[in-house]
């Protein structure tokens, strides 16, 4: 009895960490806070936008029509066109800007592109690199925002980059999306106003040249995003966030999607597995407290295996206090259920009621179950390499 009682107490603890500090987030967001991003400047630096791209013809136009309005005299925009087959160096070349092709069936992958164009950039660097996929659309003043905030602040910059959403959008498509608001705005927002660093998304990125120059994007995981985010953060440069900067991409068809929730979910839990440890251990070390901060927010898992955790502990200690095996971790995992519970429904309604209608609601747990699948392969059939999943 005692056994299982510690054992169960232990499993809670676990659970708290990151069902906690998820709570905290949203509730910062519901205080008043002054931004200090910057979006409007007489002179600002010098700017280059890097888009890397693969088979990105269907929407890159798109891309770039939203992108090129806001570009000054010192910005130049380099597209990294990666490995196509399509006419997506035509597109590019007919808009009047760089596009560097590069060919390397060994070497996949947005992160490589990156990097092949940083070492492109190296012999006449700009003062601020700007980081933006094909198929996003960057809203006005926006880019001034990322720009001006990197370089004042001298740290990586991460914009609001959320999902568009449309009417024929299935159920399970606006549920993602509204697990991305969670993730991509509203843990952010609230870190933003509790003065502490946030986590890279992988797109409307902004950093100075002197700082990305440090790294390398080659060889990285699934959500290069967050490895990015570690070793800024061990440099000293803890990326910060920009609400007023929005980047709106595509959610793909939910049969080309499969793949690529794989990939991204896969390589989260790796990320966890992996560099919480790291953070911590380096916030101890050098006792930094934003270092403990990054490592709470990367420990918060994707929501569904966030709720599947919580719902298989709190049911089994439920069990086992009713026939008396326990008598308390119940009531801490209870506790941990109503906060996980306010979290979440709470963001929806504070931020994201056009999104997912209140009658979707109940159809969560279908979609929570229809996930299963993808955290059972990550024990046996870890997709760790990023591949460009095919659009709609």
């Amino acid at each position: 009895m005692f056994f299982l009682e510690s054992l169960f107490i232990l499993l809670a603890f676990a659970l708290f960490i990151p069902i906690g500090f998820l709570f905290v987030e949203f509730l910062a967001t519901l205080f008043p806070f002054q931004s200090n991003c910057i979006i409007n400047q007489p002179i600002r630096p010098s700017a280059t936008i890097l888009i890397p791209a693969h088979n990105e013809a269907k929407v890159i136009t798109q891309c770039l029509n939203s992108l090129l309005p806001q570009l000054t005299d010192k910005d130049k925009v380099i597209v990294i066109a990666d490995n196509c087959t399509d006419n997506t160096v035509d597109i590019v070349k007919n808009k009047g800007l760089t596009v560097i092709e590069r060919q390397n069936n060994e070497q996949r992958g947005k992160g490589y592109a990156i990097d092949y164009g940083l070492k492109y950039l190296a012999t006449h660097p700009p003062d601020i690199v700007v980081i933006l996929d094909a198929d996003c659309i960057i809203t006005p003043q926006s880019l001034n925002a990322l720009i001006l905030s990197s370089y004042t602040q001298q740290k990586p910059i991460q914009g609001t980059y959320l999902m568009q959403t449309t009417a024929n959008f299935s159920v399970n498509d606006r549920i993602s999306a509204l697990a991305i608001l969670v993730k991509n705005f509203v843990r952010s927002y609230g870190l933003k106003k509790l003065n502490s660093p946030c986590l890279l998304n992988g797109s409307g990125m902004a950093f100075p040249w002197s700082i990305i120059s440090q790294v390398s994007t080659a060889n990285c995981q699934t959500v290069d995003d967050m490895q990015l985010t570690v070793d800024f953060a061990l440099l000293g440069y803890p990326p910060r966030y920009c609400p007023e900067a929005k980047i709106m991409g595509r959610l793909m068809e939910y049969e080309d999607a499969k793949s690529q929730r794989n990939r991204w979910e896969h390589g989260h839990l790796y990320q966890i597995f992996n560099q919480v440890p790291c953070l911590l251990i380096a916030a101890i070390k050098q006792q930094r407290l934003e270092l403990f901060i990054l490592a709470l927010e990367l420990a918060i898992p994707p929501l569904s295996i966030l709720v599947i955790l919580w719902f298989i502990t709190a049911s089994l200690s439920l069990n086992l206090t009713i026939i008396g095996l326990i008598k308390y971790s119940v009531w801490f995992l209870l506790g941990e259920g109503f906060l996980l519970f306010i979290s979440i429904i709470g963001s929806w309604y504070e931020y994201g009621r056009d999104i997912l209608p209140a009658r979707i609601l109940l159809v969560i747990p279908k979609y929570i179950i229809w996930k299963l699948p993808i955290y059972f392969d990550f024990f046996y059939q870890n997709k760790a390499v990023w591949n460009r999943t095919e659009r709609d």
